[in-house]
């Protein structure tokens, strides 16, 4: 079965299934799942715990050697397999997908990895997982239900955050979950009674926010002129590499382009895994753009971050994300070469 995050804790009070893949790129929710079925299976007797890193492909064979070994006192163990990537090889897909579907009574198999692709998610092991056991995908959240996270991530914690405060931490701290926690864990020993003020309680709180190239092309596509610019300006801050940057913007360009082109004009990207809502914005206003302009934009920053062309490729970028927001701070360029 496929679950997610928010559906385990009450999958793991009713049953505890023989694996489990928990699996994404967001480490405090991954953490806590992990946490949540080891919890689980210490408290169904599976009292060791047996952690194996595969950093090579022999360490396969402790694996195998280990799963068919059984204990010095024959207890219940919880066997952890943590992959460093997302593709295991052959031999590692074939040595999960032979435990898991032999499913031992004595033992739970928990294993964590990185987000995976389509291509991953289609192989015979990860399919093993799903019938056999639950499959947890771990997606980052996005920043229109970040402040409800926050919120909930906060009642839980005791605490009672106003809108002021939510919207603080919520900005300072965005793509960054590990830091909100622990913002809101320092909240706690700053108010007892679990009602912080905005103001005093928050005054010292650092910008931890942190963002990837898909947060900007997201809100970018969304007409959000004024979050892409702080977005654009914290991967500047964070040394992201400007070509990386452009490629970004360059897809929710092809992105929407390939929209427009299909029957009715409408509709999610096929490469996006999330439904894209931004996409589906930026086609309701296309009208008020013009894609030449907009690839011109992107030609000129392409030949500023290659030297070819005199400026600044983020200050071009920051007009092309702007332009794309249909809310263009310059006039259009005529040409890519000035």
């Amino acid at each position: 079965m496929k679950l997610t995050p928010d559906d385990l804790d009450a999958h793991l009070a009713q049953k505890l299934l023989p694996a489990y893949l928990i699996c994404g790129d967001e480490p405090l929710i991954a953490s806590e799942a992990a946490d949540a079925v080891r919890a689980r299976a210490r408290a169904a007797g599976f009292s060791e715990r047996e952690v194996h890193f595969i950093e090579r492909a022999a360490d396969w064979e402790d694996v195998r050697a280990s799963a068919g070994t059984l204990s010095l006192f024959g207890s219940r163990r919880l066997l952890e397999v943590r992959l460093g990537s997302a593709r295991p090889g052959a031999a590692g897909g074939a040595v999960l997908a032979t435990l898991i579907e032999r499913a031992d009574p004595d033992t739970v198999l928990l294993i964590l990895a990185p987000r995976l692709d389509r291509d991953a998610q289609s192989a015979k092991w990860v399919q093993a997982v799903a019938a056999h056991g639950a499959w947890v995908p771990v997606w980052p959240v996005e920043a229109a239900k970040f402040p409800a996270w926050l919120r909930a991530r906060s009642r839980r914690l005791g605490l009672t955050l106003d809108a002021q405060a939510l919207e603080l931490l919520a900005a300072r701290t965005e793509g960054n979950l590990l830091a909100a926690h622990q913002e809101l864990e320092k909240l706690r020993l700053l108010a007892p009674d679990g009602r912080p003020e905005a103001g005093a309680a928050l005054a010292g709180l650092a910008d931890s926010a942190r963002f990837d190239v898909f947060r900007l092309s997201e809100a970018a596509l969304a007409g959000d002129a004024g979050r892409a610019l702080r977005v654009l300006a914290g991967l500047r801050a964070e040394g992201t590499e400007p070509t990386l940057v452009l490629w970004a913007l360059i897809k929710a360009l092809r992105d929407l382009s390939g929209a427009l082109l299909r029957p009715g004009g409408g509709g999610g990207a096929r490469g996006w895994q999330r439904p894209n809502a931004a996409l589906d914005a930026a086609v309701r206003r296309a009208r008020r753009l013009s894609l030449r302009t907009l690839m011109l934009r992107a030609a000129r920053a392409d030949r500023m971050i290659k030297g070819r062309l005199g400026g600044d490729p983020w200050d071009e970028m920051a007009l092309l994300a702007t332009d794309l927001c249909a809310r263009p701070a310059l006039s259009a360029p005529k040409s890519m070469f000035k």
